[in-house]
Parts: C-alpha cells; sequence; structure tokens
C-alpha cells in the first residue's frame, strides 16, 4: 500500500490506471477506522481492480462549535488496518491543499440539504458536497462507495453527481453495528460507559418502529411517538429530531406507502449520533 499526500500524485497515479484499463473504487472517510469502514473497503476491494481511501478530516463541512479540533486521528492506526483489507493508496491531502489561500468555491444541492442534519448543521452538506466533488476529480474512480448510516450524505452525493453529470457509480452500502445493535462511528469513542449505555435507544427505537410497521401502523404520528416515548425515557439523550422521509426525497410523509425511511439525531450526553432504517408495509426490513 502507499500513502499519498500530493494532489498531483494522486491524479498521476489514477491516469495511470486508467490508461491501463484499471477500474477504480474511492471509499471517502475522515478516518479512525472501525469495522463500517472496513466494510466499504472491502466491497471496493471487489468491485474494482484498484482501491483508493481518502483520508481527509475535511473543515468545511465542521460548524464554527462542533468537534473539527477533537476529532478522533491515528494515522498510524488507520494505515495498518487499510493495508490489512488490501488498499492500494491511502490518500490523505493536506487541508492546506484542498482549501488553498483564497479558496471560495463552494457546492450547494439545495432541497436534500435542508431538512434533517442540514436544519441542525446549517452548511455541512455544503461542505460536504464540496470536499467529494473534489475527490472525485482527483482520484476520477468508476465507483465511490459511502455508508448508509449517513443516510442524507448518500442522498446528497447521488444528486451531485446526477446533477453534475460525474461519470461515477454511487454505492450505499449497510449499516454495520455494533453487536448489541449501536451503530458503529468515530464519534462513540466519546462516549461515557453510561453514555454507550444509553445510546443504545437509538437501536431499541429503531427496531420498535420497525415492528410496528410490519403490524400495519402506517402513520407517522404513531411510529414517531412510539420512537419518541423510547428515547425521552433514556437517561442521559435529548432528540435532536425525528422524521419520517420518502427514501428518495428526504421529504417528510404522513403516512408509509410502501416504504419510508425513519431518521432520527440524538444527543447522548455532548455527543451527536445519528441512525436510520428503512420502513416497509409489507416486509421487516434491515436496521
Amino acid at each position: 500500500m502507499e500513502i499519498v499526500s500530493g494532489l498531483a500524485q494522486m491524479r498521476q497515479i489514477s491516469q495511470d490506471w486508467r490508461t491501463q484499463g484499471q477500474r477504480i473504487a474511492l471509499v471517502p472517510t475522515m478516518g479512525y477506522f472501525h469495522e463500517g469502514h472496513l466494510s466499504l473497503m472491502r466491497y471496493g476491494r471487489e468491485a474494482a481492480d484498484r482501491l483508493v481511501v481518502s483520508l481527509f478530516v475535511n473543515p468545511a463541512q465542521f460548524g464554527p462549535h462542533e468537534d473539527l479540533a477533537t476529532y478522533p486521528r491515528d494515522l498510524e492506526r488507520d494505515s495498518g488496518m487499510a493495508r490489512e483489507v488490501g488498499v492500494d493508496v491511502l490518500y490523505t491531502p493536506e487541508p492546506a491543499a484542498m482549501y488553498p489561500p483564497g479558496y471560495q468555491t463552494y457546492v450547494t444541492v439545495e432541497e436534500l440539504s435542508r431538512g434533517l442534519c442540514g436544519a441542525s448543521r446549517p452548511g455541512h452538506f455544503r461542505g460536504v458536497a464540496t470536499v467529494v466533488l473534489k475527490l472525485l476529480n482527483q482520484v476520477q474512480p468508476d465507483v465511490a462507495v459511502f455508508g448508509e448510516k449517513d443516510y442524507q450524505q448518500l442522498q446528497v452525493i447521488r444528486r451531485l453527481v446526477a446533477d453534475l453529470n460525474v461519470p461515477v457509480e454511487i454505492v450505499g452500502r449497510p449499516i454495520v453495528r455494533e453487536a448489541d445493535g449501536l451503530a458503529m462511528s468515530s464519534r462513540n469513542t466519546y462516549l461515557s460507559p453510561e453514555e454507550r449505555a444509553a445510546a443504545l435507544c437509538l437501536f431499541r427505537a429503531l427496531k420498535a418502529a420497525r415492528e410496528l410497521a410490519l403490524s400495519g401502523a402506517k402513520s407517522r404520528e404513531s411510529i414517531l411517538e412510539a420512537v419518541k416515548g423510547i428515547i425521552t425515557a433514556t437517561p442521559h439523550t435529548d432528540i435532536d429530531y425525528l422524521a419520517l422521509v420518502h427514501p428518495e426525497t428526504l421529504q417528510e410523509v404522513n403516512t408509509i406507502e410502501k416504504e419510508a425511511r425513519l431518521a432520527l439525531a440524538v444527543k447522548v450526553g455532548k455527543t451527536r449520533l445519528i441512525d436510520n432504517t428503512l420502513l416497509s408495509e409489507s416486509r421487516l426490513c434491515c436496521v
């Protein structure tokens, strides 16, 4: 595995691979890898001849009072894990190269960015869309792989590449969970033992919603009320949002029509966690 920081070097490597007719997969990350990241890498390894994993803690997607300075970082640890999975290039661009002095160009995906996390984190998806487009331009992959835990992000990126005619396939992969159901996240490291136990209310709420939908409940009110009850009964929690949305448009829906996506964001202590699941009126969907 090669660790590459330079933009020009990364572009040259990709150009050489493409000249050889090789298919390239990209897994964009902010590092501090866990099994969720590794599952995306394994998929990318199977989907292409060459695998690039980008590791960049993107300052443009953090708000002024968010955790940019304290976001977990460990390049030595991450590079060892990436090497074991079979990554060809670990791409680690520097912030000064990605956003040089005088930088002023950003990308906004208007409608999909407004609700859910976009409402509580203004500017977040502008930063996400901008850095993803830059990485796609630099690496020029045939396929880019993202996790469904950040479901709104996935839909924003799908809209981005469709609207701007970027020749890349965007693949969303299922959420990877701990044995007790907690969705894997680099931010889980912030949780105290008590908060870690409390965080399981997110998974319990999703399971309850799935069971309600399977038993015939279709209304937004009945499902969100059950979810709210489970979370508010758990100590150390503060709800940011609970939403039942259309799986593609992310617009709020009043009833489940075939399928809907339940999305939630909850602060556990000081740590903001997100999770989601697909609800179906006809089958039990996975979380």
